[in-house]
């Protein structure tokens, strides 16, 4: 009956939730407000003379009207640039190339399932867990492929698959902002971050591995707290399953055959890339200096990534028969790009948005403005931080888009935090973590959905108020776990990423 009653009220919870994020405008549409918006503003706050003194210099900064006939002529004439040399698009196609074809190959599908039938039992969750987190490097194939294969491997080895299935979206969902590996979203917030950044500092250049140590960290830290949850609380909560047993087909010799041969071959790439970064005059370092952070390595990751997918898939595809001739393989990269289609068309408004909020001056101004207002109450360092991770994570509840939100928030608190002393890596990871926590229990996410229909198949009266209860025990602890480690991190003054830390330098 207690039971009853407080799935009741999480029903209602989330039902108030979900009629808020359902009145929200598409992102698409919200970024055409925001435009328009800053336009407005631009006119009304220019009239009104609103100014701004820049730290550390007598400039002074005004804002600028965009609705008189200069404004509009620019606003017209460099509409076309202002796309096409948005940073995200190019980077984030180049590398989904990779990643999308690696995924239509079924290669990401079958090292899944791979690396969980192979685990141990008794290390079978926190393997899941990993390969969940891991695993985000193929976006929506995660989401999509693993829940059901694990909710599969569960019921072989008689455990409840709906422990499997809630077990593997927190660790994909939760785990979004985590990983051993550089992927596509390192890549898609680095060309959201570095305007925001130029915005303060022109001549600013970022790393897509900016939060790579600090992400590598969380991904072991949430292993072990993941596995507390499902070991704790997930199981113990949903018992035995009584329903119809199933079993997971075994990968073919075929496909074990081509999972051999990609795997050699990403095992060869890997070696002819640490040959020409690791000798001090090696072919992707400093030429002049012989440097490693500053060299054409790490301005070249993305190539970098998409060959180390595209080579393995190719390799896999061939072997398996997915890919019988070079028609196969170009139909595959056109549907990988066709599925970025949405991000594409986003990219277009995104990218004006952000060009008008950069020509107002309005963007500087409120940094400024707000960096001074925090500085007179007083509330600075750790306190702001943290405050910033829960803001993040509220929005996240009704804003599931990674790039819409950050693009949205970062022009404001990147120049914002760079006022006060902080660097833009420090601003991307605080924003990373906000946006990572409550993923799990956002209905707006729209894997959320996907999630209630695979749990449906194994208990058709399950209900939303259900996927929340299993899930927000790995929102909460995730969040503490997260938090405190990002304190120790900020206390201690640890680097971020190869050459990026807490401070401006």
């Amino acid at each position: 009956m207690e039971e009853t009653k407080k799935t009741k009220i999480i029903d209602r919870f989330l039902n108030h939730i979900e009629r808020a994020g359902n009145k929200l405008p598409d992102p698409v549409t919200l970024f055409v407000i925001m435009a328009f918006i800053i336009l407005i503003l631009s006119f009304i706050l220019s009239k009104l003379g609103v100014t701004a003194i820049k730290p550390g210099t007598d400039e002074e900064i005004a804002v600028v009207n965009l609705l008189n006939q200069e404004g509009i002529h620019r606003i017209l004439t460099e509409m076309l640039t202002n796309f096409v040399n948005f940073p995200p698009l190019g980077l984030v196609i180049v590398s989904m190339l990779g990643i999308g074809l690696a995924e239509q190959s079924g290669l990401i599908s079958a090292v899944m399932k791979k690396t969980v039938m192979s685990a141990p039992e008794k290390l079978i969750i926190p393997v899941i867990i990993l390969t969940g987190i891991v695993g985000n490097v193929a976006v929506d194939a995660a989401f999509i492929v693993l829940p059901p294969v694990v909710a599969l491997i569960f019921m072989s080895m008689g455990k409840n698959p709906l422990v499997g299935l809630f077990v593997t979206y927190a660790s994909v969902a939760g785990g979004y902002s985590a990983n051993l590996l550089i992927n596509s979203l390192d890549v898609l917030l680095l060309g959201i971050t570095e305007p925001a950044a130029q915005f303060v500092d022109p001549t600013y250049t970022g790393r897509a591995t900016m939060n790579y140590y600090f992400l590598i960290v969380s991904t072991f830290l949430l292993v072990i707290l993941g596995t507390w949850v499902a070991t704790k609380i997930t199981t113990p909560r949903f018992g035995k399953y009584e329903g119809k047993m199933e079993k997971l087909e075994p990968l073919t010799n075929l496909e074990r055959k081509g999972l051999r041969w990609a795997g050699i071959v990403t095992f060869i790439y890997t070696i002819v890339i640490l040959i020409t970064i690791i000798p001090s005059n090696g072919l992707l370092r400093n030429p002049e200096t012989g440097g490693f952070l500053d060299s054409p390595f790490m301005s070249s990751i993305v190539p970098i990534m998409l060959f180390f997918f595209f080579l393995p898939a190719l390799t896999y595809g061939m072997i398996t028969k997915q890919f019988t001739s070079d028609k196969d393989v170009a139909e595959k990269l056109f549907k990988s790009v066709a599925d970025m289609s949405p991000f594409i068309v986003l990219a277009f408004v995104a990218s004006q948005m952000i060009a008008y909020f950069g020509w107002s001056n309005i963007g500087p101004i409120l940094a400024i403005k707000g960096a001074e207002l925090l500085q007179a109450l007083n509330f600075t360092g750790l306190p702001m931080i943290i405050g910033f991770i829960f803001i993040c994570a509220f929005i996240n509840l009704l804003v599931a888009s990674a790039s819409a939100k950050w693009a949205l928030l970062a022009p404001i608190f990147v120049p914002m935090f760079m006022h006060l002393g902080y660097s833009p890596a420090l601003t991307q990871v605080v924003y990373r973590v906000g946006d990572s926590i409550t993923n799990p229990i956002t209905p707006m996410l729209a894997y959320f959905a996907i999630l209630l229909a695979f749990a449906k198949r194994y208990d058709k009266n399950i209900g939303i108020g259900t996927l929340i209860s299993a899930l927000l025990p790995y929102s909460i602890i995730f969040a503490i776990g997260w938090m405190i480690l990002f304190s120790i991190w900020f206390i201690f003054g640890l680097p971020l990423g190869p050459g990026d830390g807490i401070y401006l330098k």
